[in-house]
């Protein structure tokens, strides 16, 4: 038994999981290392260390952690929803982090497992542990990994709102459908689900 717990018979298995557990130490060994005031440059080293050693869950917590390590953390991800006039309580209260790249208009968010919501207007949306989208003004659109349940469960394609004054939330899942902006305002903790 390995001071983790874990009890590996075969050799080969055995090598290999010790071989990612001492890449996994060296990167945050290294990662320690680094001052509160590092520079971009060195986080980009880090983070490029780390593509090669590290599965792309911890690469994104790790790019997550080092953007904070920089200085200003970024916005809430309510905030940024807010920001191109969306529901800021569109996406589970508990997510891990997402990123959003402002030049092609991707958003990505992670979760620690899939989960479910329900919302105040009985609407029960699904989310696998990673989110993806285009976030435009007004738009969630092209989104992977979001479902809810028509008779069975259907993938959501599309988060809507006309204008920053209306008051209805437009859901694409095979058919159009409106609800009431009012039950998307605050973010709820998603259920923990087994499968998406």
């Amino acid at each position: 038994m390995s001071e983790f717990g874990v009890e590996i018979r075969d050799p080969e298995s055995k090598s290999t999981y010790l071989n990612q557990m001492e890449k996994c130490e060296t990167f945050f060994s290294f990662a320690t290392d680094m001052t509160l005031k590092s520079t971009k440059p060195m986080i980009d080293i880090v983070i490029a260390r780390a593509k090669g050693t590290l599965s792309s869950t911890v690469e994104e917590k790790a790019k997550w952690i080092f953007n904070k390590l920089k200085g200003s953390p970024p916005k809430t991800l309510p905030d940024l929803l807010r920001e191109y006039n969306l529901p800021p309580g569109l996406f589970p209260q508990n997510i891990t982090c997402y990123e959003f790249d402002e030049t092609k208009a991707r958003l990505i968010v992670y979760l620690p497992s899939p989960c479910e919501v329900s919302f105040k207007d009985s609407y029960v949306i699904r989310y696998a542990n990673r989110v993806k989208a285009i976030l435009l003004r007004g738009k969630l659109t092209g989104i992977e990994g979001m479902k809810t349940k028509v008779l069975v469960w259907v993938k959501v394609t599309c988060v809507a709102v006309e204008s920053s004054k209306s008051d209805k939330v437009w859901f694409t899942a095979g058919v159009k459908k409106s609800r009431s902006k009012d039950a998307y305002l605050v973010a709820s903790n998603g259920v923990r689900i087994e499968d998406f």
